[in-house]
Formats: C-alpha cells, sequence, structure tokens
C-alpha cells in the first residue's frame, strides 16, 4: 500500500508534496470529501490513496482522499446496502442507547466535579447547584467542542476550566473588549479575569461579605 499525504494544490484536481511539486490526480481518480469515516476507512484499506490534509491555525484539516472511482463507488455501493439493513438499523439504535446513557452519566458526573471545585460555604449552597447546572448544561453537549468534551485533561480540571470560562463570557465584559492586535495580549487578559473569577469565587466559599451588585448572583439570577 502506498500511503501519501499532500496538501491542496493550485487546482481541483491537484495536490502538492512536501516539497512544493505539484501532482496531478490520475484521470480514473476522484477526490472523496470528508464526513463519511468509514467510507474513507475503508477506501483507504483497499489500496493506493492520497490523502490531501490542510494546516488552520492549529489544527490539521482533512480535505479529502484522492482514490480510484470505482474503487469508491463500490465500497459506496456496499456499504449503502449494508446501512439500509435491518440490521445494521438495529445496531444504530444499540448505539444511540450506549452513547445517551454515556452521555447522561458524564453530565452528572461534571455536573458534582463543578460543584466540587465551587465548594462553597454551606449558606450559599443553592447557588452553587444554580451555577453547577447552568455550566454544565452549556459545556457538555456533544458537538459543543468546549472544555468539557475533551478527555486530554481529567475531569476535575475540566470542571474548573469550564467555570471559569463561563464566568468569562457571563459576568465579565470580555465579549464586547476590542483587543489590540499584540500577540499574548488575548491570553494575558483572559489570565487576568480568569483570576478575578477565582477572587469572586472564593468570596462564596469563606462566607464572606457578597455586595448586592455581584456579578455572579445577577448572572444566576437572570437566567
Amino acid at each position: 500500500m502506498n500511503i501519501s499525504i499532500y496538501t491542496p494544490g493550485p487546482t481541483t484536481n491537484t495536490v502538492r508534496r512536501a516539497d512544493g511539486e505539484i501532482l496531478k490526480a490520475p484521470k480514473d481518480w476522484s477526490l472523496l470529501p470528508p464526513g463519511d469515516a468509514t467510507l474513507t476507512r475503508r477506501v483507504k484499506a483497499e489500496g493506493e490513496f492520497w490523502a490531501v490534509q490542510e494546516k488552520k491555525g492549529k489544527r490539521i484539516v482533512s480535505r479529502g482522499v484522492w482514490a480510484p472511482t470505482l474503487t469508491i463507488a463500490r465500497i459506496g455501493e456496499q456499504l449503502n446496502a449494508h446501512r439500509s439493513s435491518a440490521e445494521y438499523a438495529t445496531q444504530k439504535k444499540a448505539q444511540l442507547r450506549r452513547r445517551e446513557k454515556k452521555q447522561a452519566l458524564y453530565v452528572i458526573e461534571f455536573r458534582e466535579s463543578v460543584r466540587l471545585f465551587l465548594n462553597f460555604h454551606p449558606t450559599h449552597i443553592k447557588l452553587a447547584d444554580q451555577i453547577a447546572k447552568l455550566v454544565t448544561d452549556h459545556a457538555t453537549p456533544i458537538g459543543s467542542r468546549t472544555v468539557a468534551r475533551t478527555s486530554r485533561i481529567p475531569v476535575e480540571k475540566r470542571a474548573e476550566a469550564a467555570v471559569i470560562a463561563w464566568m468569562r463570557h457571563q459576568t465579565t465584559g470580555y465579549d464586547k473588549m476590542v483587543l489590540p492586535r499584540v500577540k499574548g495580549r488575548r491570553r494575558e487578559v483572559r489570565r487576568l479575569l480568569a483570576q478575578r473569577s477565582k477572587e469572586l469565587l472564593q468570596r462564596y466559599r469563606q462566607n464572606a461579605s457578597i455586595p448586592h451588585d455581584c456579578p455572579l448572583l445577577a448572572c444566576v439570577l437572570t437566567h
């Protein structure tokens, strides 16, 4: 099997090698666009193909796979036939039930992790419960692309990061800030706002005097 990875070329039927050379796709090949992971995986397993990727910021984005047209068509037909079967429908329902159960358990675990991070004084337990729900509802939906959906850090760290991110958008003027295009400036602003958020949370943990215009309290009351 000849596996090659390229970046998009200057035209729709070309790719660019790492050394800059432009290659034209064979006439009997087609570009299989990204989106169907199973089809792409099976086409790759058949033999020679060109994987096309492009860097977008810090991410590597797939632009599809070049492979023989007949191979793509044949495997696509086989896959469509399988997906139309009663057996496949049963499998999908079972998979959906498993995902829903897993998601429900994760939501419970994440909300509890948020509560533990907040660690409010007993006087403010009700408020902590409200915040935990708001943060969890925002951060845990599948496809939300929030820190709560990553598996690279422990759930306790996810909960902390999610609370701070939620507070940044809900209790500060961050979203309305016009920041200069200076490298590191946005990161520095986020760091300062995170510190303020942590100081605000600490007041609730110690049962310190809470001003009536507290942005955290106001945010919860408006939801």
